[in-house]
């Protein structure tokens, strides 16, 4: 399938368009600078270490967890580092931005009477500080997180336990996110129209390896 198949299935047939937050509505940025960058230097500071093992222990520690709902559990990290994860993502929330053409995006959609999901792995609390700085909140029918769900967007039960909630059709829906195991699993569980966000933070300098699913850079490509 092409761009120009999905458009005209997406404000045409399409009933309910997913979409991930971080690194496919907001900019990855913020998350990339907090863990690889903020969390280290506090880390440091905390156990009198350099910055450089700082990050060679924490990536250790991110890694156990990748995949699990203890990856966006910001409690979880809050008692695992013995930090103030929430404080200190509010400390740089001036950094949390909507990628270029998402309002204009998800205002489009609501005109078109689609219905419009949040399906994130965000933990609530960061989910609470994103939304308020961002307000597309108002743009959404219904969020959805893993952590209600029971289990990330890499599972798919995720994507059988959303089926439950939301009675989506799966030939009438899309699904939009910046992660691959995310996009298979809902490829796997039948979703007809899975389309990869590339360009995740506004530092990436290329689109990278789409991994053979449909992508876009800006959502001005997704425009009527």
């Amino acid at each position: 399938m092409d761009i120009n198949r999905l458009k005209k299935a997406l404000w045409s047939d399409v009933e309910h368009v997913l979409l991930d937050m971080d690194g496919t509505l907001l900019d990855r940025y913020f998350d990339d600078y907090f863990w690889e960058h903020l969390v280290p230097e506090k880390y440091a500071e905390k156990h009198n270490i350099t910055f450089g093992r700082a990050k060679e222990e924490l990536l250790k520690k991110y890694k156990v967890h990748e995949g699990t709902l203890n990856w966006s559990d910001i409690d979880f990290w809050s008692r695992e580092l013995d930090l103030d994860i929430p404080a200190l993502k509010e400390q740089i929330r001036h950094l949390i931005e909507v990628h270029p053409h998402v309002e204009d995006f998800l205002r489009e959609l609501k005109g078109a009477d689609k219905k419009v999901i949040l399906a994130t792995n965000a933990h609530y609390k960061t989910l609470k500080i994103k939304l308020r700085k961002t307000l597309i909140g108002g743009y959404f029918d219904k969020v959805i997180t893993s952590s209600e769900i029971g289990c990330p967007k890499e599972d798919i039960e995720f994507w059988r336990r959303t089926e439950k909630i939301l009675r989506f059709d799966r030939e009438k829906t899309v699904f939009i996110d910046d992660v691959m195991e995310n996009l298979e699993a809902a490829r796997e569980f039948g979703i007809r129209y899975i389309v990869l966000k590339t360009m995740a933070s506004s530092r990436d300098k290329e689109a990278g390896d789409n991994g053979n699913f449909l992508a876009v850079g800006d959502f001005r490509e997704l425009l009527p």
